[in-house]
């Protein structure tokens, strides 16, 4: 039995599309057939040679639903239901040591120096080898941590909350925003519009979202966004002026920084109250500097500025969550849909900003 994979070989170059065999499963492992992968930003960068993480050869995704085709030994899902052959399963894309300081004393398994991630830092020739989720089938590793789909789900809408949607759910989880609070979004992309969902299901008063897309602008009303301005329409004073009249005069309560850019981190401090707190979820890999006093903008306004690395078990559940609570509103998010041999498309649709979220469909036929 053999595997479809698109393989990455040479940065910015296009992936090649080859047949593996298929390996006997060791214990504890489980191997799936791929129903949705999604392709997030991160993956353009890493195809663009922007991720040191990046193994070469290898493949791409680290965003995955499918169904269990063979699985070895007895395996549980994180809230204890067995998984079976054919069962529809989600699953965290990282798995942390479980035994180094920062799995058993920090409790942030987040930052375990040796979390690894099928799609992002595993490589093509480490066994178990089906090792990303652009493929039509991947073998889980015996340590990573599976949800059940509930049945009636979209399963490309659900690939969203493994990434960006967790990392979002991890700053939020950090941060807590207050009812009645003024939240700013700079970014309307996947990891943006998780932060305004976010927001609003926190309580937020005012949710403003600000980006360069019209198109995405009018999906961040949807999601709960109550003002949307276009930075391409509205200078960077009138934003400030914008949100200091809403706040009557001091700022917005919580800035997420969600555009991954040296800019938007800077406008994000610009823009906060004095006490207020600062939310950098944007950024998976180096993005340039800026001018940083670290007096004036920071200690003078006692502000709290927050930085989020990916997220764990705890934050995919959230973000999963958060999607079977408003699966229509998500649904929003796929713009385009492609066939797994049309994976190079689906990558430069994102990398054009074409698509909000894009998504290869292994198995399906898209050509109607």
């Amino acid at each position: 039995m053999k595997a479809r994979v698109c393989v990455l070989e040479n940065f910015g170059q296009p992936l090649v599309e080859k047949k593996l065999s298929i390996p006997p499963l060791q214990p504890g492992q489980m191997l799936v057939k791929i129903e949705a992968a999604g392709i997030c930003g991160s993956d353009v960068h890493i195809w663009q040679g922007e991720d040191p993480r990046a193994k070469l050869p290898m493949i791409l995704g680290h965003e995955g639903v499918g169904r269990v085709a063979d699985v070895s030994g007895a395996k549980l899902t994180v809230d204890g239901q067995r998984v079976e052959i054919g069962d529809l399963i989600f699953w965290n894309r990282g798995i942390s040591c479980g035994s180094c300081y920062y799995c058993t004393v920090a409790k942030e398994p987040a930052l375990c120096p040796y979390r690894t991630v099928q799609g992002i830092n595993v490589s093509l020739m480490e066994p178990p080898y089906l090792n990303g989720c652009y493929a039509d089938y991947i073998i889980l590793p015996a340590g990573v941590d599976v949800f059940k789909v509930p049945p009636g789900i979209d399963p490309a809408v659900l690939v969203a909350a493994s990434c960006s949607g967790a990392t979002a759910a991890h700053g939020f989880d950090l941060i807590r925003p207050g009812i009645g609070d003024t939240v700013v979004v700079l970014g309307p992309g996947p990891l943006g519009l998780f932060s305004v969902a976010l927001a609003r299901d926190y309580g937020a008063s005012q949710i403003i979202l600000i980006g360069g897309s019209a198109g995405r602008l009018k999906v961040g009303q949807e999601f709960g966004a109550t003002i949307v301005l276009n930075r391409r329409e509205v200078s960077l004073e009138k934003r400030c002026e914008i949100i200091l009249d809403v706040t009557r005069g001091r700022g917005a309560d919580v800035v997420v920084e969600a555009a991954g850019t040296a800019e938007a981190l800077k406008e994000a401090i610009t823009l906060a109250r004095p006490g207020g707190t600062v939310l950098s979820i944007g950024s998976s890999q180096p993005a340039g500097t800026f001018e940083f006093d670290g007096y004036r903008d920071l200690v003078r306004r006692n502000l709290r500025l927050q930085g989020v690395w990916v997220s764990d078990t705890r934050h995919v559940f959230q973000a999963m969550h958060l999607i079977l609570k408003y699966p229509h509103l998500f649904a929003r998010l796929i713009t385009h849909r492609f066939p797994l041999e049309k994976a190079n498309e689906a990558l430069k649709s994102m990398r054009q900003r074409e698509a909000i979220k894009a998504v290869l469909l292994p198995g399906q036929d898209l050509s109607g």
